[in-house]
């Protein structure tokens, strides 16, 4: 029965810990602690919480760059070990190689799993028609603002076609404006593309604006205090970030967080 069930969901997470050592002090740190979610395909999940909760320590766990003290991961039902192919991780910094072209670093990711091919080529340049940078192919990052380098990264992930994308706060390293356009060209490419996202954010307007579903995680040990469905309807654009309904979401959250982050002897100020 409990497999049958594991079957309706893209990404599981079974009582997951992750505990380290404190190079410094040799004390064990318990990182996560008894994480158990379940995400449907082609949901859009986002993870807020404290700083330092968990977010990217549960983030690199799914991806595969950390082990599990306990507990496991499941992806399409197959227990995760490492990083695989099924997964894309879209960083912080786009890590664009500055001698590539756009079509060369979008292509990169095919390259390194030995899948170059013409059919490959051809959805490459159809995913950069899709991040908005048709015309580009030929110029090379330096050439490029910080959101057209995010979108190279963006087309780069969905080229590889993982069942999940991974985001760590891709966005946080643009101005305010550049922000808020992204997000809304991200949900075009979601709803196009419908991939299974988790995204990792500080902002919780950012997560509410984007999400099926946000992941509170609470003060560390990092777990999860709450699951907030977003039920506003899509498409959404930006001016739902102006809405009674969104506010009192965002609203809800913070409350959530500013709670927690009590527990840690300090005010988050992270709105």
């Amino acid at each position: 029965m409990e497999n049958a069930q594991l079957e309706n969901f893209k990404l599981s997470t079974r009582f997951l810990d992750v505990t380290y050592v404190n190079n410094k002090t040799g004390a064990e740190v318990i990182a996560l602690q008894n994480i158990n979610l379940n995400i449907k395909d082609g949901e859009f999940i986002c993870i807020v919480g404290p700083s330092g909760c968990g977010k990217t320590t549960f983030l690199n766990t799914v991806v595969g760059l950390l082990k599990p003290s306990k507990g496991e991961i499941l992806l399409d039902q197959q227990k995760i070990d490492g990083p695989g192919k099924d997964r894309a991780m879209v960083f912080q910094n786009p890590s664009l190689l500055p001698w590539r072209t756009v079509l060369e670093n979008v292509l990169y990711g095919v390259e390194l799993l030995k899948q170059v091919t013409a059919k490959k080529k051809k959805e490459a340049k159809e995913f950069i028609e899709m991040v908005g940078l048709k015309g580009y192919e030929n110029h090379y990052p330096h050439e490029l603002s910080g959101g057209m380098q995010q979108r190279v990264n963006l087309a780069r992930a969905l080229t590889v076609n993982p069942s999940l994308i991974l985001l760590d706060e891709p966005f946080s390293a643009l101005d305010a404006q550049t922000r808020e356009f992204m997000q809304g060209e991200l949900l075009r490419i979601w709803d196009e593309t419908k991939k299974t996202s988790l995204f990792i954010t500080h902002q919780i307007d950012e997560a509410v604006f984007l999400a099926d579903r946000v992941f509170v995680f609470g003060a560390r040990p990092g777990r999860v205090v709450e699951v907030v469905d977003v039920d506003i309807p899509r498409p959404r654009d930006l001016h739902v970030k102006r809405s009674p309904e969104f506010l009192e979401f965002v609203d809800h959250i913070w409350s959530i967080i500013e709670q927690e982050s009590s527990k840690q002897g300090f005010d988050n100020k992270e709105k």
